[in-house]
């Protein structure tokens, strides 16, 4: 029932997105207003890491004993995985119940699917007593359909260029944008930034009044052989590695520590012991996840493995080059091959420049349905303009079995481009 209520909701507004607020504000208001009814709020901007931003900090959360709602997009395999209430995932029932009451009161006027279904959060949310709501923008921020709330914490990770025919394709006016969130005196984190990011973003702070926590003035971070150092005026922290890989996730870690900061200073008690546990135990598929189990990594022989990620701009091209020269620095490494897939509203060239150096060749693969994607051999062009041998193939099953009939084994694979077709991936291995 739930995919008949959300392919309806598809058909409200003839475009996926249309940045503004007034649909949702009006819809918000008839339904009681349930976003002013919501524990405190962190809201999370950026354009990289704002999903590992949001898992640690309710991981961390979680620890210290917090019941936490959550809001994040896009979904992966069900779109349950968007809305987590008070510590679990939605369930059907709810789920459907919410969004029918939210096409009723709707009765047919112009609304876009994310901007029903935020309606739909936030109404789920508003009837289930927590202690902390963590909400993820969609896209940009000022006009972006979450930011109809009062936030008691900001926080903004890395800011670069994607969503570049929304947000445009300058860097000053994306900061902008990102910088959106931000709300009159309310204190905001800020994770890692370019120098003219950060100064639209200190711009705006400084016009609202905004107490700014920023990385490498308010608060360092630096990695050890171990995990990573924490340093601010508080407190000095030597904390392991967590449990997401790459060395991007040190800096993702440590925006969500100094976020913890801020919400010790509005008296939520998160020690440093429910940090490490969260640390520990965070969660979150398709960022640099190793696949250790299911019928993709099985078909492989042994020595053999499988990694995925939904990076799909250039500053997610980078880390991943990253973690390849990591791989590289290993005693015995294995061969490095991709496998993507990539929409044509991204920069395919800009986010394969920096893998080309490192992978021995790709394998383009069709994109999930609905979506539109560079073809199979769109793709190989793509990957032909910054060096990289690209074949293109039918499936992921067939990218894998190519890879086998035609390179020696063992080898590491690593399926990216996006995050649509890391959720199809993650549906098909089970």
């Amino acid at each position: 029932m739930t995919d008949a209520i959300l392919e309806r909701l598809t058909r409200l507004h003839p475009r996926l997105i249309d940045l503004g607020l007034e649909r949702i504000e009006r819809l918000l208001e008839q339904l009681g207003s349930p976003h002013r009814k919501l524990p405190p709020i962190v809201h999370v901007a950026g354009t990289n890491g704002k999903g590992s931003l949001v898992a640690y900090l309710r991981a961390m959360s979680e620890a210290a004993g917090y019941r936490v709602h959550v809001y994040t997009s896009p979904h992966l395999v069900r779109f349950n995985e968007r809305i987590r209430v008070a510590g679990r995932l939605i369930d059907d029932a709810a789920l459907d119940e919410i969004l029918t009451e939210c096409e009723e009161v709707n009765a047919g006027q112009p609304i876009t699917f994310f901007e029903i279904t935020t309606v739909a959060a936030f109404l789920a949310f508003s009837r289930v007593p927590a202690d902390l709501t963590i909400l993820e923008v969609g896209m940009g921020g000022r006009r972006d359909t979450t930011n109809v709330v009062d936030s008691m914490l900001s926080a903004i990770t890395p800011v670069g260029y994607d969503h570049t025919g929304f947000l445009g394709d300058k860097l000053e006016g994306i900061a902008l944008e990102k910088a959106g969130i931000l709300k009159r005196a309310v204190p905001a984190v800020i994770g890692h930034q370019r120098d003219v990011s950060l100064q639209v973003i200190e711009a705006e702070a400084t016009r609202l009044a905004v107490p700014l926590f920023r990385m490498g003035r308010e608060w360092q971070v630096t990695p050890t052989a171990s995990g990573f150092r924490y340093e601010s005026d508080l407190q000095t922290l030597d904390l392991p590695a967590p449990a997401l890989v790459g060395a991007h996730q040190i800096d993702n870690a440590a925006t969500a520590v100094a976020c913890v900061e801020r919400l010790r200073a509005a008296k939520f008690a998160i020690d440093n012991s429910a940090v490490r546990k969260g640390l520990a135990s965070v969660e979150w598929p398709a960022r640099l996840q190793k696949l250790t189990r299911g019928p993709l990594v099985e078909a492989l022989p042994p020595g053999c493995e499988l990694w995925l990620d939904g990076g799909h701009n250039e500053d997610c091209g980078i880390a991943l080059a990253r973690m390849a020269a990591e791989w590289a620095k290993e005693p015995a490494p294995l061969p490095l091959y991709l496998v993507f897939g990539m929409l044509t509203t991204k920069d395919a060239s800009g986010f394969l420049r920096p893998l080309a150096r490192h992978a021995r060749a790709a394998r383009a693969v069709p994109f999930p349905e609905g979506h539109s994607a560079y073809t199979p051999a769109e793709a190989c062009e793509k990957a032909a303009e910054v060096g990289l041998d690209c074949l293109p193939v039918n499936d992921i099953g067939a990218a894998l079995e190519d890879l086998l009939a035609t390179q020696p084994a063992p080898m590491r694979v690593l399926i990216c481009g996006s995050l649509y077709l890391a959720g199809a991936v993650l549906a098909r291995n089970g």
